[in-house]
């Protein structure tokens, strides 16, 4: 993806009335954005709560903090939590800029998102393309969306001090974030301009798997297919990938994500096998019964890829926390980690272990 793109904000029309800012004294309210990438995809419009207008000048923001929705949908509700923290960070709000897309489902026709990109339930999560809203023959991934809005924020000619992009995700969000992280090909184009890019991943579903492999006790085994014929797919392996990364190599996409800059946030008691929205497909089961245990069996994972210590990925146990993403992201880590100031900036914020692993030892089997 080319990082020039040419962006026209359009005032959002929702439930008949214009939308001039990103926020108001009862309910924020969303943007519409006109994203015109370069040729030879198609222009689209998409939703992006703000604390600024995004058609206004934006040469103060030093900042930008993405904060992805899970799987409700329920963007004005990370919004108005982000905003939350960043009043309680103490940092200069005319300084930071933060978006949270808001991407538009199939059960969300009220919503006001009119002549837009719609994606199923739950494909936008991992990547999938829209399945309304685009030209006949035209394809437009989730994945592909943070594309354009990093290439929107990161244009120097309107955000000209800008030095730090962050994009965070809980749960279902903590999926779409993951993905990204793995299998853009943008990252290190951004952080060649001199921008620092980085990614917090907070209490997804599920995780994607570099290899066939799965955990099997203390380390790292081939997966019996006969128990999940599917396991390997896409969204949890390698095979069948969606449109955006295909011909993308298992082995050569963990060489190229260990460099980049990663945080995984997992909550203690976010352990619930049961979970109403947990994803309890086989290949999902495969990675482990909950959040937290999926969690640290793929912290392992990475370090049984490298065999070695990975410093450009960190990772938290937030004490005593379930799946609540104000909680998570509140967390003092979590404050620390988004608007980087001290752990202490939140001190009624859940405490956090950083966890430091010792090297799996081999299977035998299949690895890089």
């Amino acid at each position: 993806m080319s990082v020039i793109l040419r962006a026209t904000i359009i005032a959002a029309v929702a439930l008949g009335t214009v939308c001039v800012s990103a926020a108001s004294a009862d309910k924020p309210v969303w943007q519409r954005i006109h994203l015109t990438p370069a040729a030879p995809r198609e222009s689209y419009d998409f939703p992006v709560y703000a604390n600024h207008p995004l058609n206004q000048d934006l040469s103060a923001i030093r900042e930008v903090i993405v904060i992805q929705h899970g799987i409700q949908r329920d963007g004005d509700h990370y919004f108005e939590a982000a905003m939350d923290l960043l009043k309680k960070s103490g940092r200069d709000p005319e300084q930071i800029l933060i978006m949270a897309p808001n991407f538009p489902g199939t059960p969300d026709k009220n919503k006001g998102f009119d002549g837009m990109p719609v994606w199923s339930v739950q494909g936008w999560t991992g990547g999938d393309n829209a399945v309304t809203g685009m030209p006949p023959g035209t394809c437009l991934s989730s994945l592909t969306v943070i594309d354009d809005l990093i290439a929107l924020v990161a244009d120097k000619s309107r955000t000209p001090q800008l030095q730090r992009i962050t994009i965070a995700g809980h749960s279902g969000g903590g999926q779409l974030v993951h993905r990204y992280a793995v299998l853009n090909s943008v990252d290190e184009k951004i952080r060649a301009r001199g921008l620092e890019l980085s990614y917090l991943i907070a209490n997804p579903s599920s995780y994607l798997y570099f290899t066939p492999e799965r955990p099997s006790g203390n380390t790292f085994a081939n997966y019996d297919s006969q128990l999940c014929k599917d396991y390997d797919q896409y969204r949890y392996g390698m095979k069948e990938m969606v449109s955006y990364a295909n011909g993308m190599d298992g082995i050569a996409l963990f060489q190229r994500y260990r460099q980049r800059q990663v945080t995984y946030l997992a909550g203690t008691a976010d352990n619930d096998p049961n979970h109403r929205v947990l994803d309890k497909s086989c290949a999902a089961e495969a990675e482990g019964p909950t959040r937290i245990e999926r969690a640290r069996a793929y912290w392992r994972y990475e370090l049984y890829l490298a065999e070695q210590a990975l410093p450009q990925h960190r990772r938290y146990e937030v004490t005593d926390v379930g799946h609540d993403q104000g909680k998570m992201f509140g967390s003092q880590c979590g404050m620390q980690i988004l608007f980087h100031v001290n752990s202490t900036a939140n001190p009624s914020g859940a405490a956090c272990q950083p966890i430091e692993l010792t090297i799996p030892r081999s299977s035998g089997s299949q690895s890089p």
